[in-house]
């Protein structure tokens, strides 16, 4: 392939939000300050030539890298992907589709920023993603109305558009013998582009060197992130001495061409494919970056008529953390591969400042992402929701390990940089936040070593965020969930005075008074543990009802028996949570019940989805009225 044709490289740091990703005369960056201090300025630059990004590359890559490769990389081992044919099939005739019902959504952290699922809905179809599989079911019929084998192993996800939908797989290997210590076989995302319409359909296939890190939807609009490593082929050298053994692998990244860190892509569209890589016009950098992950921006829109290389815009940065709202777009990565965690190395400080680099990129329409803004602070998020824009201001949660605390910070954008104004620290002293919730002008933190402080935080005013009430309680929420006006639950793990926990927690907290927290019902189910302790998809509230459905797994390791799985109903009022039922699914073949993964609402219908199929009961009395295995 020929060399990445140079243009003027994008982001300059002191740029405007309105201003796009290309054209930028780059601006010198001050080196960070060391240290935790308050939130600190951070600039996206721009790289002179070609020849600069791959001597920058180069150099922090070398810095990066261990005995053993770089850090980070010998993780958990991503499916092998399938790269035949997808194949479909129909069970019957689609039959004409039904006006769309009243239906719930993915329970998202944002309204306008839809997030990928295992399970969508348009009140008329639900479609489904499990083992590599689409199905279609028309939610009137209670009928599997279509069926496509995607190509693809492992975890996948899809968004929704109309007749289109959007399947995201998150990380595989392309078939083919794998040899760790071999030239690098690339981690390879795949997004399938599927017509809905009749016989579902694949559209376009798009393949792109590096693992998906999440995907935002606005409108018809998705924007999805990858993050990939350089594909540089290190030395198989596994009795040497570790000094050697890094001595060979900083000499073998020195030698890597630049293709080795561009990300690679290819888009199939019917008979058609077109392959590229990711231009270095396309790339830019923060003052301080590992050099073994490059994160990119994608865009696509799921009514065109088919895939394209995505307009990608690439950072070369180390983030993980996705957070969207309608207008914007961040990516937030907390530094971590700067800790030693090679031996033979030269001595670094016992404690590591720990910071998370925060970039701002502005959504319009289909357009390309702009960047807007950069910014950093101390401490490190315990997810998304640890993130929160709100009336011209992003309210950051962090943890610090250095000081044993947590903070709330207030963020503005001033040009080109998102300057803290304000904050409000040492919460939850030698404990860790569990769960973040962040509600217009207050945010609530679930902090957790032996007990579960529930801090209530007044933002009204920016400048001047403070804690206005607290509760402990045993236990803790690992998510909170807004539930009406002063009123949030929390689902998580309760635990005795010692920090042990015992099963899956529901609490109802009344949050109206915010001097004065409080806990207005509990329900414990021992040697419980929920999929909505860590990920929130896995919850559903229905307003219109006030229903809350959980699912939850129960193991008795004393009992020798089958876990048991449900998905427990309990209607919230005012003043408690009152079971409504448990919703089982029909035991497979060697007596498990299957796993309740999500439940959604169409209509006066309960759906509730498991790995083995899509379950329909009735919403008021929790009766089954259909059962769609996979098979």
């Amino acid at each position: 392939m020929p060399a990445p044709r140079w243009t003027r490289l994008l982001l300059c740091g002191a740029l405007a939000a309105t201003a796009p990703l290309t054209g930028c005369t780059a601006q010198p960056t001050p080196p960070r300050p060391t240290g935790t201090a308050a939130a600190g300025s951070l600039r996206l630059v721009a790289f002179d030539s070609c020849d600069q990004l791959l001597n920058d590359l180069r150099t922090h890559a070398k810095k990066a890298v261990g005995p053993w490769g770089f850090p980070g990389s010998g993780g958990g081992r991503p499916e092998v992907l399938d790269m035949g044919g997808a194949r479909t099939a129909m069970k019957d005739a689609a039959p004409v589709p039904a006006a769309a019902a009243p239906h719930s959504t993915t329970n998202n952290h944002e309204q306008d920023a839809d997030e990928p699922d295992i399970v969508k809905t348009d009140g008329r179809r639900i479609v489904t993603v499990s083992n590599g599989t689409l199905r279609v079911v028309d939610a009137a019929s209670r009928t599997v109305t279509g069926r496509l084998d995607l190509g693809v192993n492992g975890e996948t996800e899809l968004l929704l558009a109309g007749d289109s939908a959007l399947v995201l797989a998150r990380a595989a290997y392309l078939a083919g013998e794998i040899d760790h210590f071999a030239p690098p076989m690339q981690t390879r995302a795949q997004l399938v582009l599927v017509d809905l319409r009749g016989t579902p359909r694949v559209v376009s296939r798009y393949t792109g060197d590096g693992a998906l890190v999440d995907a935002r939807q606005t409108g018809t609009v998705a924007r999805v992130v990858l993050r990939s490593t350089p594909a540089i082929a290190l030395p198989q050298r596994p009795d040497a001495a570790e000094d050697d053994r890094i001595a060979a692998n900083r000499k073998a990244v020195g030698q890597a061409p630049l293709g080795a860190w561009l990300p690679d892509w290819s888009v199939t569209t019917g008979a058609d494919t077109t392959s590229g890589q990711v231009g270095c016009d396309r790339v830019s950098r923060p003052a301080d970056f590992s050099g073994t992950s490059l994160v990119t921006v994608l865009t696509f829109d799921l009514t065109a008529p088919a895939l394209t290389d995505g307009d990608p815009v690439t950072v070369a940065a180390d983030a993980d953390t996705v957070y969207g709202t309608g207008t914007s777009l961040y990516l937030a990565g907390d530094q971590r591969w700067r800790l030693d965690i090679w031996p033979g190395r030269a001595p670094k400080p016992t404690s590591v400042p720990q910071h998370t680099d925060i970039y701002r990129l502005e959504l319009t329409g289909a357009e390309r992402p702009r960047y807007a803004s950069a910014g950093s602070v101390p401490g490190q998020l315990v997810n998304q929701y640890a993130l929160s824009e709100w009336d011209g201001h992003l309210r950051v949660a962090t943890t610090d390990d250095n000081v044993a605390t947590s903070a709330v910070r207030v963020l503005e954008q001033r040009g080109g940089t998102l300057t803290q104004v304000g904050v409000v620290d040492g919460l939850g002293h030698g404990e860790r936040i569990y769960s973040v919730r962040f509600i217009g002008p207050r945010g609530y933190l679930v902090t957790f070593r032996q007990t579960d402080p529930l801090y209530a935080v007044d933002l009204a005013d920016p400048a001047h965020p403070a804690v206005t009430g607290e509760l402990k309680i045993t236990g803790y929420s690992a998510h909170l969930q807004p539930v009406g006006d002063g009123r949030i639950v929390g689902v998580g793990q309760e635990a005795d005075t010692a920090g042990r926990v015992s099963g899956t927690q529901v609490s109802l907290f009344d949050t109206s008074n915010p001097a004065q927290p409080r806990r207005l019902a509990q329900r414990h189910i021992a040697g419980g543990q929920s999929e909505a302790e860590w990920d929130p998809h896995a919850l559903l509230w229905w307003p219109a009802t006030q229903l809350l459905v959980v699912p939850v797994t129960t193991y008795d390791p004393r009992a020798r028996t089958q876990p048991d799985a449900s998905a427990l109903a309990l209607r919230v009022t005012d003043t408690g949570l009152t079971e409504v039922g448990a919703i089982t699914q029909p035991r497979v073949a060697d007596g498990t019940a299957p796993t309740v993964r999500r439940t959604l609402v169409v209509g006066d219908v309960l759906w509730t989805m498991s790995d083995s199929g899509l379950q329909a009961s009735n919403l008021s009395t929790m009766d089954r009225l259909a059962w769609l295995p996979n098979g």
